[in-house]
């Protein structure tokens, strides 16, 4: 349950940055993969999952050492989704708003989606920017499928790279899809599982919302 704001408590106003994607796209492991290294840049941070009537995600994130676990919370969505990151995002922006009451001088959330379809996106009133994760078991058609996932999102992450050449994805195709339907906005090709790309995402992240 969210604290209630108390306004002379001293805040943050942490940077919101929402990590949405299909069902096993990598979004939990993309975080795992992220927090060492943003940590080690010396970004204060914490994290909301997302899940529909279970805890799964930030349980995995607070047994895994890489974060103080009281950092982690977690929303029960009880719906589709898309609905408390989109529709109504008040569940999460209370999350939000208790990490900054928790610790003050947080400077970024991380705000994982539960697993949805291409047609996901995030609310600005939730997010100040926002990443779309898909993996290239999916298949290489997804970026020409045009969701508006890939199409909206603020940077857009092909995860799982190494399976490429096992499921009989053409990567550099697929990246070059990607690209265009998005008009060259940003695409960052990660394994996150062995951290190759990460680097690359995070420098994103601090550039775009913590404009270091």
């Amino acid at each position: 349950m969210a604290m209630p704001l108390d306004e002379t408590f001293p805040r943050s106003i942490a940077a919101r940055v929402g990590i949405g994607g299909p069902v096993g796209s990598g979004k939990t492991a993309l975080i795992e993969a992220l927090i060492p290294v943003l940590q080690a840049r010396g970004v204060d941070l914490a994290v909301v999952t997302n899940d529909l009537v279970t805890r799964e995600d930030a349980e995995r994130l607070r047994r895994s050492g890489l974060i103080d676990p009281l950092r982690v919370l977690a929303v029960e969505a009880g719906a589709c989704p898309h609905t408390v990151i989109r529709e109504d995002p008040t569940l999460n922006m209370a999350a939000g708003d208790d990490l900054e009451l928790r610790f003050p001088g947080l400077e970024l959330i991380l705000f994982e989606s539960g697993g949805d379809n291409l047609a996901s996106t995030f609310s600005l009133d939730l997010v100040d920017w926002w990443i779309f994760v898909i993996d290239v078991a999916g298949g290489d058609d997804i970026p020409r499928k045009k969701g508006p996932g890939v199409l909206r999102c603020d940077l857009l992450v092909i995860n799982k790279q190494d399976l490429a050449p096992h499921v009989g994805v053409n990567l550099v195709q697929m990246e070059a899809d990607a690209l265009k339907v998005r008009s060259n906005r940003p695409v960052v090709i990660t394994d996150s599982r062995r951290s190759a790309g990460i680097d690359a995402v995070a420098d994103r992240i601090v550039r775009a919302v913590l404009f270091r």
